[in-house]
């Protein structure tokens, strides 16, 4: 009997440093920063020997926010040198990619290419772009301008704030959002809401 054994997922690698560690934000060294993928990233960590699990945000390099029960549970405060220890806890979720968005990109190869290279949140924000038209010459006009703009080298759509209009706060919101309707308490002359 010829049996297959079952295949161990490689471990990720643990990146391991020292950094400063300025207010309540810790900002990854340059070599620490170039192991990770762009975007926000999901780690399992330890600072001072304390465990966490935290996402690490990009602002120019990946950054760390630490909070008071974090910083006490490892002894450090700001100005001080702490080690860290940091593992991907896994992939970024992929977008799913509409069809015939697909098939654009595959005809364009420059386009792909970008695609392949933005963020995550990126491609959200296009098929988010792509797919909030409300007519299906809107969606196939949208298609050929993200494949313009993509293959010209715009990392984001340039048109489009993503989901901030969606807000009630939002300046934009307009008749997206009707107001409660007023409610009467018997006996009360005040409205409630």
């Amino acid at each position: 009997m010829n049996m297959k054994l079952a295949k161990l997922p490689e471990p990720k690698p643990t990146i391991r440093f020292r950094a400063k560690l300025e207010e309540s934000l810790l900002t990854l060294p340059k070599a620490a920063d170039a192991k990770l993928p762009r975007g926000t990233v999901v780690v399992e960590a330890t600072i001072n020997g304390f465990p966490f699990r935290s996402p690490l945000e990009r602002k120019g390099g990946h950054c760390l926010k630490l909070n008071k029960i974090m910083l006490d549970a490892a002894g450090a405060e700001a100005g001080d040198m702490v080690t860290l220890e940091i593992t991907r806890v896994g992939d970024e979720p992929a977008t799913r990619v509409p069809a015939d968005l697909r098939v654009a990109l595959a005809a364009a190869p420059r386009a792909q290419a970008m695609w392949d290279a933005i963020t995550p949140n990126a491609r959200q924000n296009w098929i988010l772009w792509i797919s909030s038209g409300k007519l299906e010459e809107t969606r196939t006009i949208r298609i050929k301008k993200a494949c313009s703009m993509l293959g010209g080298g715009k990392k984001r759509v340039c048109c489009f704030g993503g989901l901030g209009w969606l807000r009630k706060d939002h300046k934009t919101a307009g008749e997206n959002w009707l107001p409660l309707p007023k409610i009467q308490a018997e006996g009360a002359d005040l409205p409630l809401r």
